[in-house]
């Protein structure tokens, strides 16, 4: 597959590898790739709009006010109507403005309304690069999906050496090319996620819940759906942004996320990564319960949720084709999620230790150990997402 009839937005922002932009653009034309150009205003302290509309034989946009271009809400046009968005070179400002979703000139406006997947190559000087600030920007980008190439290690035009040089233009090409050009096994599937923790109410405004983040499970839904799969997110109050590309659905209890899972049948695939509440109060109080001057604290009933993967992986027509459960444990790591695989008829088992200790609930790594019919398979610690992207490939490869 090549990037013939594929189109790209590029955003050049400032800075003095700028210039390098113009070569971009000669390569995804020379790759029969269409064009358009958005400058910023320090971009164009750096190059021109007539250079960059040369080289792309498109028209370039720079004014977020123009009374053309935005009497047809041209921002919107622009962030909807590529294959994707680049952002080249990418500023500590622009990657600042991307992780607070300013939307105060036309790039930026564009990068929050764009619906589809956006690419970064950062280029600033090694101490910005290495800024707190400036990191903490690209964990947030990496947490909402967004693409990174680079940057390089080198000299610099402020006469220092190390991170921060913009990657050169054949290897931009070549990321967004695997970006564009990558295969899509799960093409025509439809995969169904949980994630995220469920709050069961006690009274209006306290609830039972666990420490979830959401991260595993949202970025399980980003990498199924970075190859092809048609994504249905349900997910619990997450602590964690939404990812793009796939349909959410919100929920607050156990009831409501099986519901929600049922209504989002038939499905091929389905991961249960939530860290569902295996209780909830029998009757929860519909005022707030008030503490009395030594009076004794109210004794709660507890009664069982409805298991969520137990129902789905249930035997029948409507069970998918592939079901995957998580097994979150303290200890007898191996024995606990043998046993839930063959209790709930799942496929599948990522087992992970969330002890304390492992930094595993809530934190951005995990370490997980794949159980199937055919045994157990340890996997490495790795970020979250990595296990998403490996979880994804070995998805595809059981449908293929």
């Amino acid at each position: 597959m090549s990037l013939t009839g594929k189109r790209v937005l590029l955003i050049v922002s400032g800075g003095i590898a700028a210039f390098k932009a113009l070569e971009l653009i000669r390569l995804l034309r020379k790759a029969g790739c269409g064009v358009t150009c958005v400058l910023t205003k320090g971009g164009a302290q750096f190059v021109t709009p007539l250079s960059l509309q040369a080289l792309s034989e498109h028209k370039v946009y720079t004014d977020l006010f123009s009374l053309t271009d935005e009497s047809e809400m041209g921002h919107i046009q622009l962030s909807r109507s590529a294959d994707l968005v680049v952002v080249a070179p990418a500023s500590a400002d622009i990657l600042a403005k991307m992780a607070a979703g300013l939307a105060d000139d036309l790039a930026s406006t564009v990068l929050l309304a764009t619906d589809k997947p956006v690419l970064v190559a950062p280029a600033m000087n090694v101490r910005m690069w290495g800024h707190a600030a400036t990191k903490a920007n690209m964990a947030m980008l990496s947490s909402r999906g967004i693409h990174v190439v680079g940057p390089d290690e080198g000299a610099m035009a402020c006469n220092e050496f190390g991170p921060g040089r913009l990657s050169e233009p054949p290897a931009i090409l070549a990321a967004i090319e695997a970006l564009l050009c990558a295969p899509k096994p799960l093409a025509g599937k439809h995969a169904l996620v949980t994630s995220g923790p469920t709050h069961e109410p006690i009274d209006p405004v306290r609830y039972i819940a666990n420490r979830s983040s959401g991260k595993q499970g949202h970025a399980i839904a980003a990498a199924l759906a970075a190859l092809g799969a048609r994504v249905t997110l349900v997910s619990g109050p997450a602590s964690v942004p939404d990812p793009a590309g796939v349909k959410i659905v919100r929920i607050e209890t156990a009831a409501e996320m099986l519901a929600a899972c049922q209504a989002a049948l038939p499905a091929d695939i389905a991961v249960f990564a939530a860290a569902v509440a295996d209780w909830r109060v029998a009757s929860a109080a519909h005022q707030k319960m008030k503490k009395t001057p030594g009076g004794a604290p109210p004794a709660l009933e507890l009664t069982p949720n409805p298991d969520i993967l137990a129902t789905i992986a249930a035997a029948g027509p409507a069970r998918p084709g592939l079901v995957v459960g998580f097994a979150a444990e303290t200890h007898d790591l191996i024995a606990h999620a043998q046993d839930k695989r063959r209790r709930k008829n799942a496929d599948w088992i990522v087992a992970n230790d969330v002890s304390p200790a492992t930094g595993i609930m809530g934190g951005s790594e995990n370490e997980i150990l794949l159980i199937t019919a055919e045994g157990e398979e340890p996997w490495p610690r790795l970020a979250k997402d990595e296990v998403a992207t490996r979880l994804a490939a070995r998805i595809a490869e059981a449908l293929a």
